[in-house]
């Protein structure tokens, strides 16, 4: 995908990283997954956003140029996969939540969550700043083949950030099983 289309804010981000293929090499395969389900974090306003702290170590990538990955640590055993958007220095992001295996995957893996998809991908904190825009790298993004239906409701786990855990941030494929939590109720179809 060009950089374009990563530097988005959040929100336009979310809902068009949805159908697209996320591909991963290692040294003797390619795996290549369909994203379902991602949720927009909108910078340093967004309480449940990393960027609400400013820039940090561990936030640099984040506040970093759109279309790198951003990948941190959750709970201390998960990592997750993000792809930053908008403009380099707003803190904007996506996390994938979710994906389905196209090829290159063990049938039956789980990859609704995203822990899940980073385990059954081989995405880790190495994975880091890796350009999502450039084919040649080890993860990258490519077109999706078809416009998905798409169902939109709050974003999950994030109580703690009060009212924008509300904000119907979460954007889901409505039309496949590969996803992390189906909605208890939908905001609406995008």
């Amino acid at each position: 995908m060009p950089r374009a289309f990563f530097a988005r804010d959040a929100l336009v981000l979310a809902r068009a990283l949805i159908g697209t293929r996320l591909v991963v090499r290692s040294a003797d395969h390619v795996q290549i997954a369909r994203i379902t389900e991602t949720e927009a974090y909108r910078g340093p306003k967004d309480l449940a956003c990393h960027a609400r702290a400013g820039l940090t170590r561990r936030t640099r990538t984040l506040f970093g140029p759109p279309g790198h990955a951003y990948v941190f640590l959750i709970y201390g055993m998960y990592d997750c996969f993000n792809v930053v958007g908008d403009a380099e220095g707003r803190g904007h992001a996506v996390l994938v939540r979710a994906v389905e295996p196209v090829t290159g995957m063990p049938p039956g893996v789980s990859t609704a969550g995203p822990g899940r998809l980073t385990r059954a991908l081989g995405i880790t904190r190495k994975d880091d700043t890796a350009d999502l825009a450039d084919s040649t790298s080890r993860i990258y993004i490519a077109a999706r083949t078809r416009r998905p239906r798409l169902r939109i409701t709050p974003r999950v786990g994030v109580a703690y950030a009060g009212e924008w855990a509300t904000r119907p941030w979460r954007f889901l494929d409505a039309d496949t099983p590969h996803v992390s939590r189906p909605p208890a109720r939908s905001i609406g179809l995008g």
